[in-house]
């Protein structure tokens, strides 16, 4: 939902600082091809590729979809037998379980066994701890006073997102319409619709705030005081504040039908449905250490945290409270964690030590392991509205369970600080000046 249609007065600049740029939008290369053009260019695509170029905006969104009828020729190919009959299994699924079955199938061989490309740029002037990857972008920030927008696929920056003060950028979430910020003690919006503005909301609404999740209209904040925050986006108040917590809230989780998950320094987890009522459900403690980060699946409800220890855990949601399994990842703290949104097979966890692991979401066993190859650095210049910008292609470098990872550079192996999961391709932060893109093929 476009928060300024929903919300007229976010097009009013604010009397607290708000700084309100106007660009002309330009016509986007997906608005200026036709319907039939896109239909036609698309049929030169696999399926893996399609179900990619879905997700890029919806006119390209139907454009797929009136492919259907090859893509059923194509399934009825895969699941005939010698004499030419359909296979079962097809007739009772759709279309669209059957292709995205097939992507993830290989999603999860690409991360756990493909040769891979790491690119590399600087993207900021200062260290940089956190990306955010949806629709083949991706949003970075959190180290100086400006958020940027890149393209997954070529690395270009699309956008910049200036901070309205000097307090500092927390955290942050963005979608089609806007950027959302914790911001210091408030709330800040920056539209990405025609005439960008940036809404402010009034300042201490937080207690010395430490995270944040958005779902569309709802922002929860995770505070140092054990509660969290519920602000509505278009009211622009605290609908809700719950104790979750004894300790500091570290980590959160949220999700589009409102159930939420903290995890604190404490090393405690909670649960709360907010559609229904503030009770909170205590799921125990996870380790002596405190949780770190968290990941909750929607398609199995199965939720995944990470340690101080190094530790990854799963808890299944829907039918008891206690760990379905627990494995020792990395030797110190795990900052990170993030998977497909449909994808119920593969879990990407990165940390301190720096290595890039894919855990299976089913077992907690570890099924892969990589670095970047620092002696193989290729060099090409990207220019663009924002400047020239030096990308650096690196190959990957899978290792064995015994390989000795203390004993290799720290420049293969920065840690990592943050991570965002798209199909076949991993974004990272380290908190430097460098965004990463691993990008694998099967």
């Amino acid at each position: 939902m476009d928060l300024s249609a929903a919300a007229p007065k976010l097009r009013q600049p604010s009397t607290t600082g708000t700084a309100t740029v106007k660009n002309k939008k330009k016509k986007t290369t997906a608005e200026s091809l036709s319907h039939d053009v896109l239909c036609i260019i698309f049929s030169f695509l696999d399926l893996v590729q399609l179900i990619r170029c879905s997700a890029v905006s919806t006119s390209w969104s139907k454009a797929v979809n009136k492919l259907k009828l090859h893509q059923t020729e194509y399934f009825k190919k895969q699941h005939s037998d010698p004499n030419g009959l359909i296979d079962a299994s097809f007739s009772q699924r759709s279309l669209s379980e059957q292709a995205e079955q097939l992507a993830m199938e290989q999603h999860r061989l690409a991360l756990q066994g493909g040769p891979a490309n790491v690119f590399q740029w600087k993207g900021h002037s200062v260290g940089v701890n956190q990306c955010r990857m949806k629709m083949g972008k991706v949003l970075t920030g959190v180290g100086d006073k400006v958020m940027r927008l890149w393209s997954a696929e070529s690395c270009k920056c699309l956008d910049e997102y200036f901070l309205v003060d000097k307090a500092p950028l927390i955290d942050f979430d963005f979608d089609e319409g806007k950027v959302v910020g914790l911001v210091g003690t408030r709330i800040c919006i920056w539209n990405r619709t025609e005439t960008r503005n940036v809404f402010s909301s009034r300042e201490n609404l937080f207690t010395k705030a430490l995270c944040m999740r958005y779902v569309d209209p709802e922002a929860v904040i995770g505070c140092e005081d054990g509660k969290v925050r519920v602000f509505d986006l278009y009211s622009r108040k605290c609908s809700q504040i719950i104790k979750m917590h004894q300790g500091p809230v570290t980590c959160l989780a949220f999700t589009d039908d409102q159930l939420l998950v903290s995890g604190s320094s404490l090393g405690t987890l909670s649960l709360s449905d907010l559609s229904s009522d503030q009770r909170v459900v205590m799921l125990g403690s996870t380790y002596s250490a405190g949780v770190k980060t968290l990941c909750f699946n929607p398609s199995s409800y199965m939720l995944f945290t990470g340690s101080t220890a190094g530790n990854v855990s799963c808890w299944d949601l829907r039918n008891t409270t206690r760990t379905l399994w627990e494995t020792r990842v990395s030797p110190n703290v795990v900052y990170s964690m993030h998977h497909l949104m449909n994808d119920t097979s593969t879990l990407v966890v990165g940390g301190i030590d720096g290595v890039l692991r894919t855990v299976d979401q089913v077992t907690g066993e570890v099924i892969s392991r990589c670095i970047m190859d620092d002696s193989s650095t290729v060099l090409h210049r990207s220019t663009e509205r924002f400047g020239t910008v030096q990308i650096e292609s690196r190959k990957l470098k899978r290792l064995s369970e015994d390989d000795r990872i203390d004993l290799m550079p720290r420049t293969s192996k920065p840690q990592i600080t943050c991570l965002a999961v798209g199909m076949e391709k991993v974004v990272t932060t380290h908190n430097d000046k460098y965004i990463r893109v691993w990008k694998f093929r099967k």
